[in-house]
């Protein structure tokens, strides 16, 4: 059984915004409860809904699989099972494999072959650089930088910045908020929900 969130959202949410929510849960099919949860203060619903509204899914330097990779991986990293089942939704279409998404729940996936070929090394380079925005503390060691200017201009380099803080920024606050995963991927054992919960009993 799905446990409830720390905090249950307002029974009505502010208009345009519960109603563009709405929206986006009909489209979706499933209910965002974090969202929801955001209502009571519909300044904090309003910014988020715009930050989710212009986020970038394809771009010609930094294509769709490549940001399919640094969503999961990142939601690996901080260990949130919601935005694991999120993002880790539809990645065939993508072109991401079943090995692949198992790489990247290692925590380090360059180890991969997968992702030690000369075709992925700008992958391995993102997912490096992704790794180091995600640790506590933040570090970032040289090598790491210059290996994603390599591959990367600084248009793709700013994308690929923002793309894993965006993760981080959701995954944190669908956390602190106690929201559980609401199965979008169909597939929890594959991509190894159970060993990255937050939530536990003591």
């Amino acid at each position: 059984m799905t446990p409830e969130p720390f905090v249950r959202p307002p029974a009505r949410l502010p208009f345009p915004w519960g109603w563009l929510l709405g929206q986006v849960e009909r489209k979706l099919g499933k209910r965002l409860e974090a969202n929801r949860i955001l209502a009571w203060s519909p300044r904090l619903l309003a910014g988020t809904g715009l930050m989710e509204a212009l986020v970038i899914h394809d771009d010609p330097e930094v294509p769709r699989r490549l940001l399919k990779l640094l969503r999961v991986f990142a939601s690996y990293q901080v260990s949130c099972p919601f935005c694991i089942d999120l993002n880790g939704q539809g990645f065939a279409a993508e072109g991401v494999s079943a090995a692949e998404v198992k790489a990247l729940a290692t925590g380090k996936p360059w180890d991969s072959p997968l992702f030690s070929t000369p075709e992925t090394a700008g992958e391995a380079a993102a997912l490096r650089y992704a790794a180091c925005v995600c640790a506590t503390p933040v570090r970032f060691p040289d090598p790491v930088i210059e290996a994603l200017h390599r591959h990367f201009s600084d248009r793709a380099f700013t994308v690929i910045a923002a793309t894993v803080a965006q993760v981080n920024f959701w995954a944190r606050y669908i956390q602190g908020v106690g929201v559980s995963e609401a199965g979008f991927s169909g597939d929890p054992e594959l991509l190894a929900l159970e060993q990255f919960r937050t939530r536990v009993n003591r």
